[in-house]
């Protein structure tokens, strides 16, 4: 026994709470009404306003943040008119509604968000998906709906759904999808969107570019002979916008005085290309027109102000031919909103509401279909500007879209000569930073290889497919993912390790448990882990114990009992046709009993739940067949302990299932999951009880050897014997009793029960 539970057990007699006829408290259901509203109209006035979070910082607003807000969005504002006409073209669509979409996710965004520097608008990759839907929708209904059309209520709709989802506070389905994931089709997506700009920047045509990349690739390279002067325009414009990185990238880390005039120059690289790519189109082409057409594609009218301003026509019809692509429209626009903003966040140090900004992103596309906009969302290129531009609120946002009405209003005489080519060639320089880099694939790699196998299949998928396939590809491999984590979880038989507080012989030692075969091993080499005691098995489960992954507890149990723990039952004379016929036998010539009596006599098993934060009633039915199945191989009662139970709804749902208190064995029940209750005679599975009068002694040898873990233990450990502050308690008790245990008269057992005894005092010595 332990010293201290000897001189604590003077006081075991005149205990009486926790015996085992007494009733034993649990958790009451009750805590969960302690947190309701005692004022709801508080609450929903709450909640309303934290639909508005511009109320939260709009009245403390200050000169000092009035600087940053203006240069970031003027800029963002000047960087976007060009990107929004680009991604429009990509989105095949006339170059004014990306316009619209700018101004209407720049304005409106301020009034929700929670992030400041995240702007919406027109994205590539969203571009790219409502190209595909109108194709998709024109080929099943052709010339039914226009273009316009099927996008103004793809966001309409796309918009209410996520805006639904905003309400709800469901934002955290998101967490169900990993980054590895998200960056897996931002980057198929990305190489897409490169390949099919690639004939734009060449002038070339005769060919589908919305096909697979693989294709696309292959005909452009096809098609290189065909090449029209377009790709001197846009071959121009792209080297342009690469050498204005490149060179004031150099000439910052040379002149770090000169930094924020050469940031401004360099992000002002889209605006000054496409301004002398618009003046030499111009000089080219006004003499030089042809039977209506011009040398170079050039993007031709842009209406000016808002010709589609009203309410949406929203057709029933056209709702059924869109149902299809509404999952993946959707998930676009969320997934790449919420990634975006979290990265800044976690960048400039402050925290998004998901909800929120899902609110933000769906009252963005539903007002923007008055507008006439097509689908926005959170712009990687246009947040990292506004954020490297000192953005200090979302009130950035209001300063852009004037500049986009400025341009709608002013500008859009001069938009008529902007070529193409140099459109696709600022599309081509803004999504190429989204494919990730060799480093960030390697991280992945380094971190969880099976993640980035998630994010290898989505490029290919993407790559060799579409984005659509590429997007349900990494979701449904996620998911997977997750359902085989929580399906088969890693568990440990463990061992012991004795630490010493210094090298001296006659430190303090302290008992740690490892896995006793670790696989890959985390021990050092020449450390020896000891296996616990003749009889008693300790064992790890690293996961919540919920209904996927009950089942292996239990064979990873029972199997390793009946592997390495003797078998109760002398079965060796028993007829081979007396034998139940999934264990038929031994093999010819071979000695079964032999072999058994060199094992231990099962005693105990510990169950380390540090790991575990939730149970269920699937997973309670699985410990009591494992408490079954091991008795009934031992042929005698097997005691149950738990360590570092932390959760009062774990405590209690072990209870129920008749572990921890000490009671009976007879009153614990054989079925607590029953889904066909034994009816008609049919009888229970015979389990082995302890008579009354060995349950009481047991019983008080427990609570002799639990007294001073009680006293010493933070947790409430009272009217529960079996369940133990620390896995060195629960393994030490099980020991405790198996001294006490009455020595049977077996060789092998008188043997290995002394060892046992005499490895413990020396231990405890």
């Amino acid at each position: 026994m332990f010293p201290e539970a000897k001189n604590a057990a003077k006081n075991a007699a005149k205990r009486v709470v926790g015996h085992p006829s007494d009733p034993v408290p649990v958790v009451s259901v009750n805590h969960w009404l302690r947190n309701l509203s005692t004022n709801p109209k508080q609450d929903a006035f709450d909640y309303l306003r934290s639909l508005f979070p511009i109320f939260g910082w709009i009245t403390r607003y200050n000169l000092g943040w009035l600087t940053g807000d203006v240069i970031a969005g003027l800029t963002v504002g000047i960087v976007a008119v060009p990107q929004s006409m680009s991604y429009a073209q990509l989105a095949t669509l006339p170059a004014e509604y990306g316009l619209y979409s700018t101004f209407v996710g720049t304005l409106v965004y301020s009034l929700f968000a929670t992030s400041k520097d995240v702007s919406i608008g027109p994205v590539a990759v969203m571009s790219l998906t409502v190209s595909q839907i109108i194709a998709y929708v024109d080929k099943h209904h052709p010339n039914v709906w226009d273009g316009p059309q099927i996008a103004t209520t793809l966001a309409f709709i796309c918009g209410f759904i996520v805006l639904g989802l905003g309400i709800l506070r469901l934002g955290w389905i998101i967490e169900f999808i990993p980054a590895p994931a998200i960056s897996g089709y931002m980057t198929g997506s990305a190489i897409n969107i490169v390949a099919g700009q690639v004939p734009g920047l060449l002038g070339l045509t005769g060919f589908n570019t919305r096909a697979a990349t693989y294709e696309v690739i292959i005909q452009s390279l096809k098609h290189l002979p065909k090449t029209k002067l377009d790709a001197a325009f846009g071959i121009t414009g792209l080297v342009c916008l690469y050498l204005f990185r490149i060179v004031t990238t150099y000439l910052m880390k040379r002149y770090p005085r000169r930094q924020r005039l050469l940031f401004f120059i360099s992000v002002f690289r889209n605006a000054f290309v496409i301004i002398i790519l618009t003046i030499a189109s111009w000089l080219y082409c006004r003499h030089r027109e042809k039977k209506g057409s011009y040398p170079i594609k050039v993007l031709g009218t842009v209406p000016r102000g808002f010709q589609h301003l009203g309410a949406p026509k929203i057709d029933t019809a056209l709702l059924s031919a869109l149902a299809s692509e509404l999952p993946v429209a959707t998930i676009i626009l969320v997934l790449e909103h919420i990634a975006i903003s979290r990265s800044f966040g976690r960048v400039n140090g402050y925290k998004i509401n998901p909800n929120q900004e899902l609110v933000a992103i769906g009252v963005t596309n539903t007002i923007g279909t008055l507008f006439g906009a097509y689908p926005a969302t959170g712009s990687f290129s246009r947040s990292a500007l506004s954020s490297k531009s000192g953005v200090r609120t979302p009130a950035a946002g209001i300063l852009s879209s004037i500049v986009v009405l400025v341009a709608l209003y002013g500008l859009t005489p001069a938009f008529y000569w902007i070529p193409s080519a140099g459109l696709s060639a600022v599309i081509i320089h803004a999504v190429a930073d989204l494919v990730a880099a060799p480093r960030q694939v390697y991280h992945y790699w380094r971190v969880s290889p099976l993640e980035f196998i998630i994010w290898f299949a989505a490029v290919l998928v993407t790559v060799f497919s579409t984005i659509e396939d590429g997007i349900y590809t990494a979701i449904a491999t996620s998911g997977a993912l997750l359902l085989v984590r929580v399906a088969w979880p890693r568990g440990y038989f463990m061992g012991r390790v004795q630490l010493r507080s210094s090298p001296e012989a006659n430190a303090e030692t302290r008992d740690v448990y490892v896995p006793l075969d670790p696989k890959p091993s985390l021990v050092k080499a020449g450390v020896r882990v000891v296996p616990p005691a003749p009889g008693i098995v300790v064992y790890r489960h690293e996961e919540s114990f919920i209904y996927p992954n009950s089942a292996r507890l239990n064979t990873a149990i029972v199997d390793y009992v009946k592997a390495n723990m003797r078998r109760g039952r002398d079965i060796s004379a028993t007829r081979l046709s007396d034998r139940p016929w999934n264990d038929p036998g031994p093999r010819n010539g071979h000695d079964e009993n032999a072999e058994n009596l060199k094992r231990p006599t099962l005693h105990a098993v510990v169950l380390d739940f540090s790991g575990i934060s939730q149970i269920d009633t699937t997973a309670v039915q699985a410990l009591i067949d494992t408490r079954t199945e091991v008795e009934r191989w031992a042929d005698r009662p097997v005691e149950f302990h738990f360590a570092t139970i932390l959760s009062p709804w774990v405590r209690r749902a072990l209870i129920a299932g008749g572990f921890g208190t000490g009671v009976p064995l007879a009153n614990i029940p054989r079925e607590i999951a029953a889904v066909v209750p034994y009816r008609g005679g049919v009888q229970a599975p015979h389990r082995v009880d302890r008579p009354e009068d060995e349950e009481s002694k047991h019983y008080a040898v427990v609570e002799e050897g639990r007294q001073f873990e009680e006293e010493a233990s933070p947790l409430d450990l009272e009217d529960t014997p079996f369940f133990h502050f620390d896995l060195v308690s629960a393994v030490r008790a099980a020991e405790a009793t198996l001294q006490a245990r009455p020595i049977e008269t077996t060789g092998s057992s008188m043997t290995s029960l002394g060892k046992m005894k005499e490895d413990i005092e020396e231990r405890d010595v």
